[in-house]
C-alpha cells in the first residue's frame, strides 16, 4: 500500500477567515462533518443522498488512481421494524426545528355579545307593562316613567362616580326628575322648564356640603344629568296629555323600536360601511338606511291609522327624523360609556344592559317627535 503524504497544513496565505470557514460544519444538511487527524490524511465522510445511488469507480470506496486519499461511503443502516428513524443533526447554534401544534378554531362569536332569549324575553315583559298601563289608566303609566327615570338617573350618577370620581348629588336630581315629568303632565312644557332650572340650583346648593375641591365638576355633571334623563323623558308626559296620548306614545315608542330593528336586520346582512367606527363599530351606513326606511314605514301607517287628522306623508317625516335622532342618541350614549370605560350603564335587564341603555334612543327621540306632533296635528 502506498504511502500516506503528509497533511501539509493550512496554507499561510489563507485568511483566518477562511480556514475557519474550511473546518466549520456542514454546508448541507444531509452533509457529514470532516474530522482532521494530525499527521494523517483529511478523510472526507459522505453520505449518500438517496439509498438507491449505488456507488461506482472512483466514488464507491475504489480510489481513482494510485495515491490518491480514498473516499469511503459509510454503511446505510435501516430501522429495523417499528423502530424510529434517527434524527438528523443540525450544526452548532442552529435551533432543531420543532412542529407547532395544529391552530384550534376560533369560537364563533356572538354579535353584540347579547343574550338573545334573555333581551327578547325582557322586550315583551317591558313591552306588556308600558300596553297595560297606557290603556287602562295613563297615570300608570307616568309612574313607570318617573320610575325608570329614577333608576336611569342613579345609573348615571353611580357610573360617573365610580369610573370618573364625579360626584352628583342623587337625591335633588331623583326628586327634580319626577318634578319634571309631575308638572309637565299636568301644567305644561313651562313648568317642566322651571322645574328643571330649580333642580339645577338645587344641585348647586347640595354639593355645597361636600369640600370645594372639584365642585364645579361636580354640579356641571349634575345639571348635564338633569337634562339628558329626566326633562327629556318629560315630552313623553308631554305627549301623554294629550287626548289621543296614549296613540302617540305607540307611535313614539314604535318609530323608535323599528328604527333600532332595521338598522340591525340590514347592517347585519348588508351592512359594509362602518358609520362611526371610533364610537361604535358595529354600526354602517346601510344599516341607518334600513333604519330609517323601515321607521318612514312604520311613521306612514301609523300617522294614518291611529293619529287623529294625520296623513301618511306627515309620519314619513316623521319616522325619517325619529330614526336620525334616535341614531344620533345611541352614538351619544356610546361616547359617554366609552369616555367611561364600560360596556353598559347597568345590568339590571338581562340582555340589555342597565335602563339607559334602552333609554339612550329614546330620550332624545322625545321632543323631537313631540314637536312633530304639535306642528302637524296640534298638541
Amino acid at each position: 500500500m502506498p504511502p500516506v503524504p503528509a497533511d501539509p497544513g493550512p496554507d499561510p496565505a489563507e485568511g483566518p477567515a477562511r480556514e475557519a470557514g474550511r473546518l466549520s460544519g456542514p454546508l448541507f444538511r444531509d452533509e457529514q462533518p470532516r474530522t482532521v487527524v494530525p499527521g494523517a490524511a483529511e478523510t472526507v465522510v459522505l453520505r449518500a443522498i438517496t439509498d438507491d445511488v449505488a456507488p461506482t469507480p472512483g466514488h464507491g470506496g475504489q480510489p481513482p488512481h494510485p495515491g490518491a486519499p480514498a473516499f469511503a461511503a459509510p454503511p446505510q443502516s435501516h430501522p429495523a421494524a417499528g423502530q424510529p428513524h434517527p434524527v438528523p443533526s443540525f450544526p452548532p447554534g442552529q435551533e432543531t426545528p420543532v412542529a407547532q401544534p395544529d391552530p384550534q378554531p376560533q369560537p364563533r362569536k356572538q354579535r353584540g355579545g347579547r343574550n338573545l332569549q334573555a333581551a327578547i324575553g325582557v322586550g315583551v315583559g317591558l313591552g306588556a307593562v308600558i300596553i297595560a298601563s297606557l290603556f287602562v289608566v295613563k297615570a300608570l303609566f307616568l309612574v313607570v316613567v318617573m320610575a325608570a327615570v329614577s333608576v336611569g338617573v342613579w345609573e348615571l350618577t353611580s357610573r360617573l362616580s365610580e369610573r370618573k370620581q364625579i360626584k352628583a348629588p342623587l337625591i335633588p336630581l331623583v326628586a327634580g326628575g319626577i318634578a319634571m315629568i309631575a308638572t309637565g303632565y299636568w301644567s305644561g312644557v313651562q313648568w317642566a322648564a322651571a322645574s328643571l332650572a330649580l333642580t339645577g340650583l338645587a344641585v348647586m346648593v347640595w354639593r355645597m356640603a361636600e369640600p370645594p375641591e372639584n365642585y364645579l365638576r361636580d354640579i356641571t355633571a349634575g345639571i348635564f344629568t338633569a337634562f339628558y334623563v329626566p326633562f327629556l323623558a318629560t315630552f313623553v308626559a308631554l305627549m301623554l296629555a294629550a287626548d289621543d296620548g296614549p296613540q302617540r306614545i305607540v307611535l313614539f315608542l314604535i318609530v323608535t323600536v323599528c328604527s333600532d330593528t332595521g338598522a340591525y336586520a340590514v347592517g347585519y346582512k348588508f351592512g359594509r360601511t362602518k358609520l362611526a367606527p371610533t364610537i361604535s363599530p358595529g354600526k354602517t351606513r346601510e344599516g341607518l338606511a334600513g333604519g330609517i326606511g323601515l321607521s318612514m314605514l312604520a311613521g306612514a301607517l301609523l300617522m294614518q291609522l291611529i293619529i287623529d287628522d294625520g296623513s301618511w306623508w306627515q309620519g314619513l317625516i316623521l319616522g325619517g327624523c325619529a330614526a336620525v335622532v334616535a341614531t344620533l342618541g345611541d352614538l351619544g350614549e356610546s361616547m359617554i360609556k366609552r369616555d367611561l370605560g364600560i360596556k353598559d350603564m347597568g345590568t339590571l335587564l338581562p340582555g340589555h344592559g342597565g335602563i339607559m341603555d334602552r333609554l339612550d334612543s329614546l330620550l332624545p327621540t322625545a321632543p323631537v317627535v313631540w314637536l312633530l306632533l304639535a306642528a302637524f296635528v296640534g298638541s
